[in-house]
């Protein structure tokens, strides 16, 4: 089965929210209004892995600042969120969406931001493939469950550099 990569829409949004039930259900999932609200914001960027059209992933990131100006890194992104159905891991999805993400991020240049739990080894082993390094710990970060988050960083991408 093929996966394709497409921009998120409004109608995704119960289908993602519902996925959230299912991949954080002790720490406040994502509701569909929630969704919605930051479909509806000028500087984000969602999408969706679909399979024979039902979503099967779903990813965002928020382009912060201005995009680089010559020398100066005056912008920022920060990746909010990368999820995908139980039933389709270990198949390369996520880390197709982060580099959906990551290439967005990479036009809008400077350095990109996330938080990941302490203890999702799958998840920290793809963004440190992709050149993330563990900057700082939140502590309690996620709620209600409150487990930790590590925050991570990956530098600006610059010509000629390797993700």
């Amino acid at each position: 089965m093929t996966v394709s990569i497409e921009p998120m829409t409004v109608a995704d949004a119960a289908r993602c929210a519902y996925l959230e039930t299912v991949l954080f259900p002790g720490d406040d999932p994502w509701a569909e209004d929630a969704f919605v609200a930051e479909l509806a914001a000028p500087h984000n960027h969602y999408v969706t892995a679909r399979e024979n059209g039902e979503v099967v992933g779903y990813a965002g990131i928020s382009l912060l600042g201005q995009p680089t100006r010559g020398a100066f890194v005056v912008g920022e992104s920060e990746v909010h969120t990368i999820g995908v159905d139980p039933a389709h891991h270990r198949r390369g999805i996520g880390g197709r969406l982060l580099d959906e993400l990551l290439r967005v991020a990479d036009e809008h240049g400077g350095p990109v931001f996330l938080e990941v739990r302490t203890d999702n080894e799958p998840a920290i082993e793809l963004y440190r493939r992709d050149g993330f390094e563990i900057v700082g710990t939140r502590a309690r970060y996620y709620q209600p469950s409150g487990a930790d988050a590590f925050t991570m960083r990956r530098p600006e991408k610059t010509e000629g550099s390797a993700r």
